[in-house]
């Protein structure tokens, strides 16, 4: 019965999630962003092994935009980015509730593009959220703990950030 609950997919969750915690712990925007993309990797996998493609498809697309994030902060590459995810979540979709990592990955877009420092982390607070929907809905363990956590974390960070710049 324990196998069926803690299986490698669900360890590769357990891994995200650690990723996740250190991720939004971090002041730094470059390493915030750094951080992201391993667990957006590990994620991925973690969602294509439990069978639910549209999340693998969500985080392999948050994989490529936080990858480029690293390098490139453009409104441009945002807008494309942002379409991209739309015109993807639109037919990779099959039912109205996975649209939930799609939502999640375009607000982590336009976050990550176009933002910085506390604004950044309201954004992706905000795309954690559907991630937690999503992550209920497709009974991911390490997930649920992940957004989760990664909500309580990503508020205190933003809380320390303010009492910071005061």
């Amino acid at each position: 019965m324990l196998e069926d609950v803690i299986n490698f997919p669900q360890l590769l969750g357990i891994l995200a999630f650690i990723l996740g915690v250190l991720c939004f712990y971090q002041r730094n925007d470059k390493t915030f962003r750094i951080v992201m993309l391993i667990q957006n990797i590990t994620y991925m996998s973690h969602f294509w092994l439990l069978g639910a493609n549209v999340a693998a498809m969500g985080a392999l697309f948050s994989t490529i935009r936080t990858a480029t994030s690293i390098y490139i902060s453009s409104k441009y590459i945002a807008l494309f980015f942002v379409v991209l995810g739309i015109l993807w979540g639109y037919f990779i979709t099959d039912f109205l509730w996975q649209i939930f990592p799609i939502i999640g990955s375009v607000i982590g877009t336009i976050s990550l593009f176009l933002l910085q420092g506390i604004p950044m982390r309201l954004f992706m607070l905000a795309g954690s959220f559907c991630w937690l929907i999503n992550n209920i809905l497709v009974n991911s363990l390490g997930g649920i703990l992940l957004e989760s956590t990664v909500i309580v974390m990503n508020t205190f960070t933003i809380i320390r950030l303010i009492r910071q710049k005061r």
